[in-house]
């Protein structure tokens, strides 16, 4: 859940989520000894510590810098195309999550279970201990450690289904139907909101998912 503020990236929900901050960690020791490395190079050279036989019109110099960018990029690119191979793969979902967007409100429905439809509006603020802005009046109760297929589409305009924790960004246009697959790993409460401007009450549509165990999940859908 995101926190005030917090300027590193939410803790992860999903397995996907949690090698994306590996990724950018990884990604984020680079960049810095890259910087540390030009940095101490660009010093050296306002201290005229470096002649001009060392970087003009040598080859191991241009050689070095030539090589060392491509290892880089390299080290950069092989888990980025693994985590984007990972985003794409659905494998067997075991329930389908219809999301649909409107002005300003989400509706959902679960086609596998007796055709379960519901919309979820934002709470009211009325009391200290709720969500102010982030709560709704239905939340949407899934399972964890479940493989999830997610179905997205607009009514009106574009919207954008947005969850941080669970690296999920995926627009809803009308016209269109995007899917995606997600997977949360613990229980507990998962927010979100809209990520697209799509009118006045933007910022007034969020999302929230209440991840908990399938026995409890079954139990829901009986009383529901």
């Amino acid at each position: 859940m995101a926190t005030w503020s917090n300027i590193n990236l939410q803790d992860s929900m999903s397995p996907l989520m949690e090698q994306l901050i590996f990724f950018n960690d990884h990604t984020l020791m680079i960049l810095i000894m890259i910087i540390m490395i030009v940095s101490y190079m660009m010093i050296n050279i306002m201290n005229n510590k470096f002649l001009n036989r060392y970087l003009l019109e040598g080859q191991m110099i241009e050689l070095m810098w030539t090589i060392m960018p491509a290892i880089t990029l390299i080290f950069i690119a092989l888990p980025s195309m693994k985590l984007l191979y990972l985003m794409d793969e659905m494998n067997e979902p075991s329930i389908s999550l219809k999301t649909i967007g409107h002005q300003w409100y989400w509706s959902y429905e679960m086609s596998d279970f007796k055709n379960l439809e519901f919309d979820s509006y934002m709470k009211t603020y009325e009391k200290n201990d709720q969500f102010r802005l982030l709560d709704v009046d239905n939340r949407t109760i899934l399972p964890f450690n479940t493989q999830i297929r997610l179905m997205v589409c607009s009514m009106d305009v574009i919207h954008s289904w947005t969850i941080p924790s669970l690296a999920i960004k995926i627009d809803a246009v009308p016209g269109r139907l995007n899917q995606t697959s997600m997977i949360m790993s613990r229980p507990g409460l998962i927010f979100g909101q809209c990520s697209e401007i799509c009118g006045t009450n933007h910022s007034f549509m969020p999302i929230v998912i209440e991840s908990i165990n399938m026995k409890t999940f079954m139990n829901w859908l009986k009383i529901y």
